[in-house]
């Protein structure tokens, strides 16, 4: 009886807002899983979706493990309409550059250190990383970036650039049995972060043009361009 009323007490201290309003969670929802599944469905009941979760001032993203977290105060839930979500796809999708590309950097260095079977191992776990952002960019609807007269449509776009990872991947694979080390560090120097600059370089420009765009719905001219561009 004592324990429970020390939890009900915890829970009365816990502060639990979305965009900005406090929100009332039903007793028996208090992990922070059962917590973002109920932010989830009353975002999507206005017709929005839930872009952010942020546990105690930290950010939690949708593949962290949610069981594990306990003993939190606040938590704050932001979500988006459904016309901002090619924007906030292409933001997920710069941090997720941004993250594979300090791992692949930090590889180009400690390859050299380790035997070619850890050097092996340890590329095969970032090559399942590089394409997280063309995952995250493919949720992209097709009216995101619409195509004008001779550009390529997103579609086609998101062909090409996985058939690029490909490539890359299966380059980077021959290097990792040679017996010198240095063959893989070079590759992941010399055509995987190239790779990461260029993809990230094209959602930069992306981004820019479609916040312009948001800003002015007139702007037909910027929003057919970014059909033009090819990723990567």
């Amino acid at each position: 009886m004592h324990s429970d009323s020390c939890s009900s007490k915890a829970d009365t201290r816990q502060q639990i807002v979305l965009d900005g309003e406090p929100v009332v969670v039903p007793p028996l929802r208090r992990s922070l899983a059962a917590i973002r599944s109920f932010l989830e469905t009353k975002a999507l009941e206005q017709q929005r979706v839930l872009c952010a979760f942020v546990v105690d001032g930290q950010p939690v993203s949708a593949t962290d493990c949610l069981q594990a977290r306990t003993g939190f105060a606040k938590i704050e839930g932001k979500s988006i309409d459904l016309s901002q979500l090619p924007l906030q796809l292409i933001t997920m999708a710069r941090n997720q550059i941004a993250k594979v590309r300090d791992q692949i950097s930090s590889a180009v260095i400690s390859v050299l250190i380790n035997d070619s079977r850890l050097g092996r191992e340890h590329w095969w776990d970032l090559a399942r990383d590089l394409k997280q952002p063309l995952l995250t960019l493919s949720l992209m609807p097709s009216s995101a970036c619409g195509s004008s007269s001779g550009g390529a449509s997103l579609m086609q776009l998101r062909k090409w650039q996985l058939q690029q990872l490909a490539t890359i991947i299966k380059d980077v694979d021959e290097t990792c049995w040679s017996v010198d080390p240095t063959s893989l560090s070079n590759a992941l120097e010399r055509r995987v972060l190239p790779w990461l600059d260029g993809l990230r370089a094209t959602l930069d420009l992306w981004h820019e043009t479609l916040t312009v765009w948001a800003e002015q719905p007139e702007a037909g001219d910027a929003h057919a361009s970014c059909g033009k561009t090819k990723l990567g």
